[in-house]
């Protein structure tokens, strides 16, 4: 037998809120003309209040008491079910968030790595450039034979020039 959503809220005592989010959460099915099986909501909700009633009235005081019982642990059982979907919707948050945190830490990282990589060549050219700048001044520094004597003083001041240059350098 199919219902109408009021009916079922009316029925089984809860609102129709109640009844759109498990249609939305995908626990409860309805047909495409919008009503929704009487079987669907006794898998979903169990009896309806309407009938307990009239059981209630034809049972002893025992039953009474058990079913209030039933249904009052039905409450709270869905009462803790709903904090349990809270608290997960709030853990997939915070792991959402976690995992963005180390995303960004990780790209951070890598920029770190790239910046390191561009200092480690740069200082590696500067300990080029300095190391031959250094084998210039020691070629321009060695003691010379007799022979080149001659030949530097000609060309002397060109090499005190130089000295001076790589003594500036240094500086």
């Amino acid at each position: 037998m199919k219902i109408s959503v009021t009916k079922a809220a009316k029925e089984w005592s809860i609102s129709r809120t109640t009844i759109y989010q498990k249609i939305n959460d995908g626990e409860l099915s309805r047909t495409s003309d919008k009503k929704i099986d009487t079987s669907e909501m006794l898998r979903v909700f169990g009896e309806p209040v309407s009938k307990k009633r009239t059981e209630q009235s034809v049972n002893t005081t025992h039953k009474t008491c058990f079913n209030s019982q039933g249904v009052q642990e039905r409450s709270e059982l869905k009462h803790q079910l709903e904090l349990e979907k809270l608290k997960n919707e709030h853990l997939r948050q915070q792991v959402s968030a976690q995992k963005d945190l180390i995303e960004n830490y990780q790209k951070q990282i890598d920029q770190l790595q790239n910046n390191l990589e561009k200092a480690n060549a740069s200082i590696h050219d500067f300990t080029q450039i300095r190391l031959l700048e250094f084998k210039r001044f020691e070629i321009l520094n060695e003691p010379r034979s007799e022979q080149n004597d001659n030949t530097l003083t000609a060309n002397s001041s060109t090499t005190e020039k130089k000295k001076k240059w790589w003594v500036f350098g240094k500086l």
